[in-house]
């Protein structure tokens, strides 16, 4: 059994705020709400209030803001020797980092939570926290490392009754399932999260279990028409949110599904729109991947091989600076698919 999902990232003054509330109407009440406890000396309420300010940012894609509201949390948690508070900040600092593709500044950032979590005895931001690095690692490609702790943070949730969290786990699991060509198994996962999600009324997550869904639909059975629909479903949910970087993502799985059905020049705009999104909030693996489906629905639509080879050159220079362990795997594999010629590895 589950309660409905809930966002404990809004604390204090904001704990009323719904996981589904949009995040420009959060971004207001959270200012408010931080220039009221400054103005009455409540430190506390006001590293609450930033790090509400800082999530918001961070989800409608303003980086730099949310970089300044979640160290400003952090410092004002730290002056009024709150570890609970300093946990949450960190954690923020951390997704950030990971948002932005800066993956080791991620790791610590979110070990320091986990930390902090601990020493505050606060089960959710320590749970948030090793959620984190477990998905920093996901997103990296070290599946090995951290298969068993997405594990064992669904068995957690699923005691705990903490949909939100049971539906992130799943979703981590799940795309490692697919990655690695378990459709079925992955399948399973993305349906069970996405009814979840909707029976918890947790918004952000059906969206990304229901991209998820489309995403095996189309690689396993080549189901365009139900895929494309599913994702205008999420897409719609992100809208609601204003959820920049799932609409960026939803987007560019929309270019997957048409570059999959030979459907190239709606392919190419679509990856075109999400690599525009995905610079504007300085999301820079999303910014890398949507461009990866760009030179290969380019090179479908008659680029010049030499010009391919040579931007998928660029390309695994990019996703191994930003710490993707499989760049080699996903340019490589990109040069199979298009009959170019394996790119020779740097001694």
């Amino acid at each position: 059994m589950y309660g409905k999902a809930f966002a404990p990232e809004y604390q204090g003054a904001l704990g009323s705020l719904s996981v589904n509330s949009s995040l420009a109407d959060v971004l207001v009440r959270a200012t408010e709400q931080l220039r009221t406890a400054e103005r009455h000396g409540t430190p506390r309420e006001a590293a609450r209030c930033s790090l509400a300010v800082a999530e918001a940012h961070r989800r409608l894609g303003n980086t730099g803001e949310a970089e300044r509201a979640w160290k400003a949390s952090y410092r004002t948690a730290r002056g009024a020797d709150d570890p609970a508070a300093m946990a949450w900040a960190a954690w923020s600092g951390g997704t950030l980092a990971r948002q932005r593709g800066e993956m080791a500044l991620a790791r610590r950032l979110l070990a320091l939570a986990a930390e902090l979590g601990d020493r505050a005895d606060d089960v959710l931001a320590r749970g948030y926290a090793l959620a984190g690095l477990a998905e920093t690692g996901r997103i990296q490609g070290d599946y090995e490392a951290v298969d068993a702790l997405h594990e064992q943070l669904l068995a957690e949730a699923r005691e705990r009754g903490e949909s939100r969290h049971m539906v992130w786990a799943l979703e981590g699991i799940a795309q490692m399932r697919r990655n690695t060509g378990a459709y079925d198994a992955a399948m399973a996962m993305f349906e069970e999260a996405a009814a979840i999600a909707e029976k918890a009324e947790d918004h952000r997550g059906r969206a990304w279990a229901l991209r998820g869904v489309a995403d095996v639909l189309s690689v396993r059975d080549g189901d365009t028409e139900r895929a494309l629909a599913l994702l205008t479903e999420a897409a719609a949910l992100c809208r609601t949110m204003d959820l920049a970087g799932a609409l960026a993502y939803n987007h560019k799985m929309r270019g997957n599904v048409l570059y999959r059905a030979g459907r190239y020049s709606e392919a190419r705009t679509a990856y075109e729109r999400a690599r525009r999104e995905f610079l504007a909030m300085g999301e820079r693996r999303g910014e890398a991947l949507a461009r990866l489906g760009l030179v290969k629905t380019h090179a479908r639509l008659g680029r010049e091989p030499a010009r391919t080879a040579a931007d998928l050159d660029g390309l695994h220079r990019d996703l191994d600076a930003i710490g993707l362990r499989h760049a080699r795997q996903l340019t490589d594999g990109a040069r199979a698919e298009l009959g170019l010629t394996p790119a020779i590895a740097a001694a």
